[in-house]
């Protein structure tokens, strides 16, 4: 039955859309119903539990029916909402772009701690395959005076991070947005002027299984990272002592049984491994490398 054919409260259809996730599987189905009300009513925070005595408009109603068809067909719920939060940044996402996930806030939180470990205030900063431009985006929210650069090879993607960037406020000055491949993106006057080189490349290894709602959803070209997951790591890893400056570093998300070969890359490459970071779950996560 529809739910614009229910003459009940908020709290009613709340319950009902949460009864209907959990009767197709999805996991925490009534965290996940109260983010679909909560889009649909406009009420959010500490309007939710007030609002929830009111009654939905016809077109609310309609809204949420169709949010819920679409998580029913298997729809990520960050998708379906088009936004998810990121360090306290309230971000558009959609097909064209990884979902940003609690992994990458721990390598937003580093690279941050990289640029606060400058002598001086400031910094360059480069998110390489931005995506939605969360890391490189909560860099210059957090880091105030850094100067950020965003680039992804996929225009529909920084469609997206061009978005999210106009609606950064007063440090969406010190942001540019660049296409192309890794540091093919780059104008050539950065060259040794990059203090922090930030990514989270694709790594996933082409032959490895992955969830539907990752495989059927995002996008492949952000996910999958050749025969072993490394062909992107590689890439920056073998370029990035060009564009460091001395002393400058690079932080790369990857798969916890790839740091070994990732950090023979980076030698390779002429950097110093410098640390292996944990994510949330206290599996090996982040590699920092630096410019000697």
């Amino acid at each position: 039955m529809s739910l614009t054919a229910l003459r009940v409260v908020w709290g009613d259809v709340a319950k009902e859309v949460a009864r209907r996730l959990g009767d197709a599987g999805i996991p925490d189905a009534k965290g996940q119903a109260r983010r679909l009300v909560e889009q649909a009513s406009g009420f959010e925070g500490g309007e939710y539990f007030a609002g929830l005595a009111e009654a939905p408009t016809r077109r609310q109603a309609a809204h949420l029916d169709s949010m819920l068809a679409r998580r029913l067909a298997g729809e990520p719920l960050q998708f379906v909402l088009g936004r998810w939060g990121f360090r306290g940044l309230d971000l558009m996402v959609g097909p064209a772009v990884l979902i940003p996930r609690p992994e990458t806030e721990v390598l937003a939180g580093l690279a941050i701690e990289e640029l606060a470990r400058r002598r001086s205030p400031g910094g360059l900063a480069v998110d390489l395959g931005t995506g939605s431009g969360a890391v490189g985006l909560a860099m210059a929210t957090e880091c105030h005076t850094a100067r950020v650069v965003l680039t992804d090879v996929s225009p529909e993607a920084l469609a997206l991070a061009r978005a999210n960037l106009a609606g950064l406020g007063r440090a969406a000055v010190r942001v540019s947005v660049y296409q192309g491949s890794w540091f093919e993106a780059l104008p050539e006057e950065m060259a040794g002027e990059v203090d922090v080189v930030v990514s989270n490349p694709p790594y996933v290894p082409d032959g490895e299984a992955l969830p539907s709602v990752v495989a059927d959803w995002e996008p492949q070209i952000a996910l999958r990272g050749g025969p072993d997951g490394l062909d992107a790591a590689r890439r920056i890893l073998a370029g990035a002592h060009r564009w460091l400056r001395p002393e400058g570093s690079v932080l790369l998300e990857l798969g916890p049984d790839q740091l070994d070969a990732a950090a023979a890359a980076s030698r390779a490459g002429g950097l110093v491994v410098e640390a292996v970071h944990p994510d949330l779950a206290g599996r090996d996560r982040v590699l920092i490398c630096r410019r000697p």
